[in-house]
């Protein structure tokens, strides 16, 4: 795994704006690295966290996402919630469940309101797939996690972390 990182953006430019707090790129070359990267972002989060994935199919949003639900030890496995669209995976010791979301047969946020996310919103750590303009609305402060993958089977991710709450965490993996 490799990584670089941009700083981010100007927010005096625009002051009404909500400048990404930082954006991280990744580069993955193999499900273990994508499953590391998850248990490094699983290191950063705590309760009331929301993470958005977007990317094609096959890009590794639940690869990603198995490895945060190592990091955060939680009951699994974790596989797509494609078909039952949300599943809750409770800790192993002490931390926060794991809320895993595959919203790609949702319509749009109104159907993701249905789903009553908000009422564990703060106690969970919540991971939407295929969330990328249907669940920003859940959360003003957020991980988006983007994956795009290449030819050649590597993964670039690009992580931002959006709002306050992610203006002094190093996204980049060390």
């Amino acid at each position: 795994m490799t990584e670089t990182t941009r700083p981010a953006a100007d927010a005096a430019a625009d002051p009404g704006a909500r400048a990404p707090a930082g954006t991280a790129f990744v580069t993955a070359d193999t499900d273990a690295a994508m499953r590391a990267l998850g248990r490094h972002i699983a290191g950063l989060l705590r309760p009331g966290d929301l993470l958005i994935l977007s990317g094609p199919l096959g890009a590794g949003k639940t690869t990603l996402t198995q490895g945060i639900g190592e990091g955060l030890g939680v009951r699994g496995p974790i596989t797509s919630p494609t078909f039952v669209i949300s599943r809750v995976h409770p800790p192993l010791a002490g931390g926060p469940p794991l809320v895993h979301v595959d919203a790609y047969r949702l319509g749009g946020s109104a159907e993701v309101d249905d789903l009553d996310l908000d009422s564990s919103l703060a106690d969970s750590v919540t991971v939407v797939e295929w969330g990328e303009g249907v669940a920003e609305e859940l959360a003003e402060d957020r991980l988006e996690i983007t994956i795009a993958r290449h030819p050649d089977d590597t993964r670039g991710i690009t992580l931002t972390g959006i709002g306050a709450r992610w203006a002094d965490v190093a996204l980049r993996p060390e």
